[in-house]
């Protein structure tokens, strides 16, 4: 799906006059996916001169390029900065990467707890890209009083 199109998706939702929050039709997927030590090299803020030369991990590029051409939405949220936006830009794309959005600042420090009125989905890299599986896990969530 090119950026034109899933712009066109997430945008001017109006219901019974309201603007409302863009939900993607059935079956596309919207990924939010790392950068350093989840696609290439483990690259620190503080060592900004590494990441146009960052390895990549082939199984990122492969897997994430099928998931663009397969329709899906691809945005690069990482901890790096505004001021890395340039090289992160150039190297994503002097890698071949297909991507519609790229998100800066995202907190470092991992551990996160992501609250949201969408449903999200997290799934944490262990060194291998591959299409996703279906797994039982235990999560955390609000307690709404119902309990299965």
């Amino acid at each position: 799906m090119k950026k034109e199109d899933v712009d066109k998706l997430l945008h001017d939702k109006v219901e019974a006059g309201l603007h409302i929050s863009p939900i993607l039709p059935e079956g596309i997927k919207n990924y939010l996916i790392d950068i350093d030590g989840t696609v290439c090299d483990d690259i620190p803020n503080e060592e900004p001169e590494r990441m146009l030369t960052a390895k990549v991990y082939p199984d990122a590029l492969d897997t994430l390029n099928k998931w663009f051409d397969e329709g899906h939405v691809i945005c690069f949220f990482t901890s790096r900065t505004e001021e890395h936006r340039v090289y992160t830009e150039t190297w994503l794309k002097e890698n071949g990467f297909k991507y519609h959005s790229l998100l800066m600042g995202k907190p470092r420090g991992g551990n996160y707890h992501w609250i949201d009125n969408h449903l999200v989905k997290a799934t944490r890299y262990r060194g291998k890209f591959t299409d996703l599986v279906e797994k039982d896990v235990t999560i955390e969530v609000f307690d709404d009083g119902q309990h299965e």
